[in-house]
């Protein structure tokens, strides 16, 4: 009886990691054919084949295939539209990795990447950049760089000093660690306001910064990005057990050998870290981390091995998705993050609305 009970165990085990296997093979292969429609779509229109002619000859060196291509085609592909594309793609993915992230450690399903104040401190860091003039820094060697250097300075900051606050009873708790985030992205908003006060005629350009955009979007920030990306995807999905049984509790959790307050402490600097140099690149894009982790428990269930890669890829497909709509569909093009906050803003009521009832009915 029992070695048949094993046998039905081991089986359903097999055909669920088929299953997710199968859900990542999908949702890469939508991914990279919704990469190649994004570069066709734009003012100058292209084909299918054209797009997917000009990348497969830029990874391959095939120039053959671009005889009798008009010669700027190239050009408005590899150097304008796939940068902005990539980055997007990027960005969507590690604000959704983030989210399940801080869903997981928190235990709170409303949690997002912004939380503990991270997206705050980057839009305080980004602005004082914009306030000091960025022509300023090239004497310096920074140049362009400056906002997304100094954003990145103003994420991490906020981010230690958060955990420093909430952890001065010797612990970090979700509860100090939201009320910490909340209070130090009260102050840095209030700082935000003062700098669009003081800053005049560079309000504007501010206040569009904060909407969020991938407008002129590089090939250095794409680099940047899946760079930070890619190691912090590895560091979560190490710790990805670990954090399946803090969902347990915290004590359960370290009565099965988790060091919680260690895991806690790496896991938030790495998400937040993320986070960090997505909004530096990107502004202010919000509810990405909120809605993708929720929509793909659906697909996955709350094992955090399997829904911290769906989510990845699903958030690239859902931020893609809504940059080609703002760059392509609309007839004016709005800032992305205008979009994804009346995309998941009725989503964020709807899942406030749903715990309450089933607090309710409980």
């Amino acid at each position: 009886m029992t070695i048949k009970v094993r046998e039905k165990s081991s089986g359903l085990k097999s055909r669920l990691q088929k299953a997710i296997g199968t859900q990542i093979l999908l949702l890469s292969m939508a991914l990279c054919g919704l990469i190649v429609i994004s570069a066709c779509m734009g003012y100058i229109h292209l084909s299918f084949i054209d797009v997917a002619k000009i990348i497969f000859a830029k990874i391959f060196g095939q120039t053959s295939l671009l005889e009798g291509m008009d010669e700027i085609l190239p050009v408005v592909v590899i150097d304008v539209r796939l940068p902005r594309i990539l980055t997007a793609a990027v960005v969507g993915g590690g604000l959704a990795v983030s989210g399940a992230v801080f869903q997981g450690i928190l235990l709170n399903p409303l949690a997002d990447p912004y939380t503990l104040g991270v997206s705050a401190g980057a839009a305080f860091g980004a602005s004082l950049a914009f306030f000091f003039n960025i022509v300023l820094f090239d004497q310096i060697g920074l140049g362009a760089c400056s906002v997304p250097v100094f954003a990145f300075i103003g994420a991490a900051g906020t981010l230690f000093f958060v955990i420093y606050l909430s952890s001065a009873s010797g612990g970090l708790s979700s509860s100090n660690l939201i009320l910490s985030g909340i209070i130090v992205a009260a102050i840095l908003s209030a700082g935000i306001s003062f700098l669009k006060y003081v800053a005049d005629e560079q309000v504007s350009i501010i206040i569009f910064w904060l909407m969020g955009s991938f407008a002129s979007r590089t090939w250095a920030d794409v680099f940047m990005t899946s760079s930070f990306l890619c190691i912090g995807f590895l560091v979560i999905i190490f710790y990805a057990r670990d954090l399946n049984l803090m969902s347990l509790g915290n004590r359960t959790a370290s009565s099965l050998g988790v060091d919680t307050g260690k895991l806690t402490l790496i896991l938030l600097v790495t998400a937040s870290l993320i986070t960090a140099i997505c909004v530096s690149v990107s502004g202010i894009i919000g509810f990405v981390g909120l809605l993708v982790p929720h929509m793909v428990r659906f697909l996955t269930g709350p094992d955090n091995r399997k829904l911290i890669p769906v989510s990845m890829l699903a958030g690239a497909i859902l931020l893609l998705c809504a940059d080609t709509v703002t760059r392509a569909i609309l007839p004016d093009e709005i800032p992305i993050g205008v979009l994804t906050a009346l995309i998941g803003g009725p989503f964020f009521c709807y899942i406030f609305r749903k715990r309450q009832v089933a607090g309710t009915d409980s």
